[in-house]
């Protein structure tokens, strides 16, 4: 599924194109998405895009009229701009009538996405955004932090920084990638991590989260950027979805294994 930098790539690609532009009306062709669309979404009428932002994987659109939308690309979910006489694909859920002859189209084959609006005032309240951790990206997520935090817990150290009221956005590709790179076992339990250990964890998580942003994210089967074009992480991937291939740095061959429900790569030599 797009993970933060899938996320953060789209809000990048969206915002030159919508802030400050009129949504004249919204189109709804299927409503079912992991919940149903709100009333309020399709009967905004000539609104203002004042702003726009991400949380976690949430992009937030906030309007003139202080309602936010809230929009999540759930598994395979992307959102692309067309011209008004460009054909509807089939599983474009939404259109988002623009004022400048553009469209902006929510696509969603699997409807694990969802679009919800808010009041802005208490956008940050609801139950999806009240109780998630810090950025990665952010001051917050820091060594004393999450020391702090891993010292009291007995949890495999890849299940706590994929715990999204730990840190947000750090999903399974970049969990793996980041673990590699900090040369931290994944199944290691968090009390059994030396401090400087997590130190250089959570400097991993924010290098390669900014180095896949860099490169418009990691493109694995659907997701695909605003203009359309894959993200290219994928190239760079150390680990993930390279079970059975050699380390690229002692050849040992990366192994895989479940943790928490999800494939874990690892190299058994270089992670201890």
């Amino acid at each position: 599924m797009p993970e933060l930098p899938e996320v953060e790539t789209t809000l990048r690609g969206i915002t030159p194109h919508l802030l400050n532009q009129s949504i004249k009306k919204v189109s709804i062709y299927q409503a079912q998405l992991r919940w149903l669309i709100p009333d309020l979404v399709s009967q905004l009428l000539d609104v203002i895009v004042i702003g726009l932002e991400r949380r976690a994987k949430y992009l937030l659109i906030h309007l003139n009229n202080e309602q936010t939308l809230i929009i999540h690309l759930g598994m395979s979910g992307s959102l692309r701009f067309c011209a008004p006489n460009d054909e509807r694909r089939k599983h474009d859920h939404v259109i988002f009538h623009l004022n400048q002859a553009q469209e902006l189209r929510y696509h969603d084959p699997r409807r694990f996405g969802c679009i919800l609006i808010e009041p802005t005032i208490s956008v940050f309240k609801h139950p999806l955004l009240n109780k998630l951790g810090p950025e990665p990206l952010s001051p917050d997520f820091n060594a004393p932090y999450l020391i702090a935090l891993a010292k009291k817990r007995k949890k495999a150290i890849k299940s706590l920084i994929m715990d999204q009221h730990i840190v947000v956005g750090v999903g399974n590709i970049y969990a793996c990638e980041a673990l590699f790179i900090a040369k931290i076992n994944p199944g290691k339990i968090c009390s059994e991590v030396t401090a400087k250990d997590i130190k250089a964890l959570v400097n991993a998580i924010y290098d390669v989260l900014s180095a896949a942003i860099s490169q418009g994210g990691t493109t694995l089967r659907d997701f695909v950027q605003s203009d359309h074009q894959p993200g290219y992480f994928a190239q760079q991937l150390s680990v993930y979805g390279r079970p059975q291939q050699p380390c690229l740095i002692c050849k040992t061959e990366i192994t895989v294994i479940t943790l928490g429900q999800r494939s874990t790569f690892y190299c058994p030599n270089c992670q201890k």
